[in-house]
């Protein structure tokens, strides 16, 4: 949970991105990940790696006065922002290699894993098919899967991901 001066801080965030036209940010700090994205018309966006606390604050320092929040503005607007998400570090798990994701051992058969399972370390999570070799790939962290992110049946890369799981 956010305390009312990083709820203050992530507003002016906000209207600073705003007023810059930057079309997308995203930020790490300890155990706090933020990803702001605009929607509309593309605009410049942020560095690739992103910004760390003292960037931020060198950018903000340097912005004309246009990037304030007015002190009267209401705390909730910020938590009530749909452009602002802020994300709790997952760990992926990446196909080992290139070939073809499925969910399920079979056509029909229900899928290794859904979301809210709790996983084990070893635990079969997906098949990826390479040469016609069937790949059982598993659970390198105990926890809940909470996204899959690969669909099932399409092409998957070497190191992209396909589940997100929020470890114990």
């Amino acid at each position: 949970m956010m305390d009312g001066n990083k709820l203050n801080e992530l507003r002016e965030l906000v209207e600073f991105l705003k007023a810059n036209d930057i079309a997308e940010f995203d930020m790490e700090q300890d155990d706090l990940k933020v990803r702001i994205k605009f929607a509309g018309e593309p605009a410049a966006a942020a560095p690739a790696g992103g910004f760390d606390m003292a960037q931020l604050s060198r950018l903000m320092a340097s912005a004309p006065a246009a990037a304030s929040v007015p002190a009267a503005a209401p705390v909730a607007a910020a938590a009530a922002a749909p452009a602002a998400e802020v994300e709790e570090k997952l760990h992926e798990v990446k196909s080992p290699i290139v070939g073809t994701f499925y969910e399920s051992p079979s056509p029909g058969a229900p899928a290794f894993v859904k979301v809210g399972d709790q996983v084990e370390v070893g635990q079969v999570l997906c098949i990826v098919e390479a040469m016609k070799l069937m790949n059982e790939i598993e659970a390198d962290v105990a926890g809940e899967v909470v996204k899959r992110i690969a669909a099932s049946g399409q092409p998957v890369e070497y190191g992209q991901p396909l589940f997100a799981i929020r470890a114990r």
